[in-house]
């Protein structure tokens, strides 16, 4: 998936476990892990302040956009064919 999630290094920084976290931010110890493992499909904006004002961060501290290594060589391949074919 493309968003990681980066709640473990900033539960790490805070000292803090997962149930603690959970209980101050008003979710289920499991909907908070699939939230961090990366397999929830969407996030609530309440959630996601909630998450911020707790951990003192900010949205970017918990969730970052990474290519898909597959995706980033069909483009690089398609860029090229697109070269050649201007070339020809």
């Amino acid at each position: 998936m493309p968003i990681a999630v980066d709640i473990d290094v900033m539960l790490a920084r805070r000292k803090m476990s997962v149930g603690e976290l959970a209980d101050r931010i008003g979710i289920t110890p499991a909907n908070l892990a699939v939230l961090k493992n990366g397999r929830a499909k969407a996030v609530r904006f309440s959630t996601l302040a909630a998450l911020c004002e707790v951990l003192d961060c900010q949205p970017g501290d918990l969730l970052r956009w990474e290519t898909d290594g597959a995706e980033a060589v069909d483009k690089a391949d398609g860029a090229d064919r697109a070269e050649q074919t201007q070339g020809d």
